[in-house]
């Protein structure tokens, strides 16, 4: 995931969230038993020690309920180690293949690619409460039919809505289009484009409405490397693109950057733009009246955002696997946990009875909501090739400098060659 896009908030719970996705409805992805028994769950007075690295933010949180297990686990020495979040990564793929670095460590399922890669993680086996979790929180984390993480908080993008111009958002972009019109201001829609390097993730929602996600998944919702992007549906999409560009409609163009959208839509010149919650406090601050809804259908067919995932993830080396899967699925794996996490870092909880909890919260409410219809962001490896050429395709389409058709054939073919 993109630091730039998934930088974590610092204000106030509602407007921080980094809310995201999932079916709370859906049945949650399959996981199969892991075969050895060290990661089943520790009986009470186990032995031992676990080192779990934590950022800042959510060291409280932990510390909260490694002081629960240590009640009913007293001869279990348990050490936070602080780490800034963006070291984590990298460090864990360096020391764990050492027999260094620790037990458990906090991070973003986009790295789950890497790890099985590079063979530093172990699955997490949570049982019966995989059901307790968001459906897409589950699948973020599931690789050839297991898990290897435990998921507490999701993030994703949604439309939000100057609230003191429109009423509502509408379910299909040419009513939204027509609505923005209606309220007479500079522009009916503006959306970040990150200017001519393009941003395929702030346009995925819309891409994905008309069936064409990035990679194609499997009934479990894990990804497969086929590209999912080809034919008619990605083409239709790239005539969405051009026809709403700078040499069509106008509603996209390569000019706007984060920044420069941010300010449009904060200075009341559109009543619609896409945007995450990272955004929030900088439109409150403006003194918009904002409201969140889901994506409106482009293509027909549901608009699925990519939905981010953070949880924790146990290390292949680690020698103390029972005690730690024990103390992330008993103890972490908790609603009173999962909520200490969401007030020391407010993002959308992954587990369903939290984040309904949180709701309340109409902001978070709309986050939720547009959460429920999204996809997680592809653990793939093979995703971080996809970024480059996938922008800068669209990029070309919205500026008019290429014609929709070719620009989008070039990408594929530049895409299956990166992807080997």
């Amino acid at each position: 995931m993109r630091k730039t896009l998934f930088r974590a908030a610092t204000v106030v719970a509602a407007m921080s969230l980094l809310a995201a996705c999932g079916g709370g409805d859906e049945a949650p992805a399959e996981t199969q038993e892991p075969t050895t028994a060290e990661t089943s769950a520790a009986p009470a007075g186990a032995t031992g020690s676990l080192t779990i690295w934590v950022d800042e933010n959510r060291k409280p949180a932990v510390q909260a309920a490694v002081d629960i297990y240590n009640e009913t686990n007293p001869d279990v020495k348990v050490e936070l180690v602080q780490k800034n979040f963006e070291d984590i990564r990298a460090d864990f793929l360096a020391q764990v293949p050492t027999g260094e670095g620790p037990d458990i460590t906090i991070g973003a399922h986009d790295w789950l690619g890497s790890f099985i890669v590079n063979g530093v993680a172990e699955p997490v086996d949570l049982g019966a409460k995989a059901g307790e979790f968001e459906a897409v929180a589950t699948q973020a984390f599931t690789y050839d039919g297991q898990m290897y993480g435990l998921p507490y908080a999701l993030e994703t993008i949604a439309v939000v809505r100057n609230a003191a111009l429109v009423d509502s958002t509408p379910e299909t972009w040419d009513e939204m289009i027509a609505a923005g019109k209606e309220a007479g201001t500079k522009y009916p829609f503006v959306i970040n484009t990150n200017g001519t390097t393009g941003d395929a993730y702030t346009y995925y929602g819309l891409q994905t409405s008309f069936g064409a996600p990035v990679f194609v998944q499997n009934e479990d919702g894990s990804y497969t490397s086929e590209l999912g992007m080809g034919g008619d549906e990605g083409f239709a999409f790239a005539d969405f693109l051009a026809e709403n560009g700078m040499k069509g409609e106008g509603h996209f163009s390569t000019d706007w950057t984060y920044d420069v959208a941010n300010q449009e839509f904060s200075d009341g010149n559109a009543p619609y733009t896409i945007a995450g919650p990272w955004a929030i406090q900088t439109f409150k601050d403006a003194g918009i009246d904002v409201a969140v809804d889901p994506i409106p259908s482009a293509g027909g067919e549901t608009a699925a955002p990519f939905v981010g995932v953070q949880g924790f993830y146990l290390s292949a080396q680690s020698e103390s696997k029972l005690i730690a899967n024990d103390f992330l699925v008993n103890y972490v794996a908790t609603p009173e946990v999962i909520k200490a996490l969401y007030d020391a870092d407010p993002r959308l909880p992954a587990m369903t009875s939290v984040a309904d909890e949180v709701a309340s919260d109409p902001i978070v409410a709309g986050f939720l909501s547009a959460s429920k219809n999204g996809a997680p962001m592809p653990s793939i490896p093979e995703m971080g090739n996809v970024w480059e050429h996938w922008n800068a395709a669209e990029a070309s389409i919205i500026s008019g400098s290429a014609k929709p058709k070719d620009a989008w054939t070039k990408m594929l073919a530049d895409l299956e060659s990166a992807i080997g």
